[in-house]
C-alpha cells in the first residue's frame, strides 16, 4: 500500500466535513464524486445553483452537500461571527456579508470556524495568497505559533532514505525569507506533521551549505542560531544542524562531517533555510527522481486549511482532501 493508500485508510477510519469553495472549477466535482465514492470524507462545495449547474453537470453529486452562498440558513451566524472576528479592524455586518459572497474562501473558513466543517481545500484557480489571507483573518494560527508554514509530504521511489523513502520537505510553500526564531518554529511544526502522517519519529536536519561551521557566512550563522533555539524551545524533537543535504541523509558522509550527530545521516524531515531553496528542492526531486509530492500542505494554522497548484488534477484535490481530513483528526 503506497503512501496516500494509508492516508486515505486514516481518513476512512474517522470521516471529517472537507469544503470545496471553488464551484467555479470542475477539477472540484471531479474530485468531490471521487471522494463521496470512496468514502474519504464528508463534502460540502460552495456555490450558487447557476454555478453548480454550469460547472458540475455531468458529476454525480449524490452524498454531497451543497451550500447556496446567497441562501443558506446558516448565513447569518456566518456573518456575526465575521463581525465578532473582525470587530477591531471595524468588518460591519454589511461588509463581512460582502465579502463572503465575492470571495468563498471567507465563507469556508467561518464555517469551519463555528463548527460546522472540520477543514478547507482551495487553490485550483486561486493563489496561495487567496487561500491563506482568510484562513489567517478568520482562523488564526495555533496558539504560540507566530506564523504559517508550508510543507510537501516526498514520496521517493525505490530510495532506502528517510523514512523508506519518506519525507517532509518544508517551507516549500510560504515564506520567502525565515530568520532563526521562525526557522525553528518550522522545524518543531514539520517534526509533528511528518509523525502525524507517517506514523515514525522525525529526524529533523536544518539545511545549509555548511555542515557544523565548515563555512562562515551570515546565512550559516542564521542556521545555526535557529538549532539553538529549536533543541532549547523543543528539547523532545531529534533535530541537528547546520548540516549539508549529503550530511543529512547519507551515513558514511554523516560520519566525515558530523560525526556523532543522532540525525546526521538518518534525517527524514529537512528544513531549508529559505522558500528559494525549498521550492527549488522538491521540484528536482519530484522530478528527477520521479516522486510523488503531496502537497503544499499548511501548518501552523488552528483548523487544517491547504492550498492546491493551479496546474494539479482532481486525483491531486482527492489526495490534498484525504491529508486535511488526518489532520483534523489530530486536532
Amino acid at each position: 500500500m503506497g503512501f496516500i493508500d494509508e492516508i486515505k485508510a486514516k481518513a476512512k477510519a474517522d470521516k471529517k466535513t472537507i469544503v470545496l469553495p471553488e464551484s467555479m472549477d470542475k477539477r472540484t466535482y471531479d474530485a468531490a464524486e471521487k471522494i463521496a465514492k470512496e468514502g474519504i470524507a464528508n463534502i460540502v462545495i460552495i456555490g450558487t445553483p447557476e454555478e453548480i449547474a454550469k460547472y458540475g453537470e455531468g458529476y454525480d453529486l449524490t452524498g454531497i452537500t451543497v451550500v447556496d452562498p446567497f441562501n443558506d440558513p446558516n448565513k447569518q451566524k456566518y456573518i456575526d461571527k465575521f463581525v465578532e472576528l473582525r470587530a477591531k479592524k471595524g468588518v460591519t455586518a454589511e461588509q463581512a456579508q460582502e465579502q463572503m459572497e465575492k470571495d468563498y474562501m471567507y465563507y469556508a473558513c467561518l464555517m469551519c470556524k463555528c463548527g460546522d466543517a472540520d477543514g478547507v481545500v482551495s487553490g485550483a484557480c486561486h493563489s496561495t495568497g487567496n487561500t491563506i489571507r482568510p484562513a489567517l483573518q478568520l482562523l488564526k494560527t495555533k496558539p504560540g505559533i507566530s506564523s504559517v508554514s508550508g510543507f510537501f509530504l516526498m514520496e521517493v521511489p525505490n530510495c532506502d532514505m528517510g523514512e523508506n523513502g519518506l519525507f517532509v520537505f518544508a517551507d516549500c510553500a510560504v515564506m520567502p525569507e525565515v530568520d532563526a526564531e521562525k526557522m525553528a518554529e518550522v522545524a518543531a511544526l514539520s517534526a509533528e506533521s511528518f509523525k502525524s502522517f507517517v506514523g515514525a519519529e522525525p529526524k529533523v536536519a536544518l539545511l545549509s551549505f555548511s555542515t557544523k561551521g565548515s563555512a562562515k557566512h551570515d546565512n550559516v550563522t542564521k542556521v545555526q542560531e535557529a538549532v539553538k533555539i529549536a533543541q532549547e524551545k523543543y528539547p523532545d524533537i531529534a533535530l541537528d544542524g547546520e548540516l549539508q543535504l549529503d550530511a543529512a541523509l547519507v551515513p558514511s558522509v554523516a560520519e566525515l562531517k558530523a560525526p556523532g550527530s543522532k540525525v546526521a545521516g538518518h534525517a527524514n524531515t529537512l528544513v531549508f533555510p529559505s522558500l528559494e531553496a525549498g521550492n527549488i528542492g522538491y521540484k528536482l526531486v519530484q522530478r528527477l527522481a520521479k516522486a510523488n509530492a503531496y502537497g503544499p500542505v499548511l501548518q501552523g494554522l488552528s483548523m487544517p486549511v491547504n492550498d492546491l497548484s493551479r496546474g494539479c488534477y482532481a486525483d491531486d484535490i482527492v489526495g490534498v482532501v484525504a491529508m486535511t481530513a488526518v489532520q483534523a483528526q489530530q486536532q
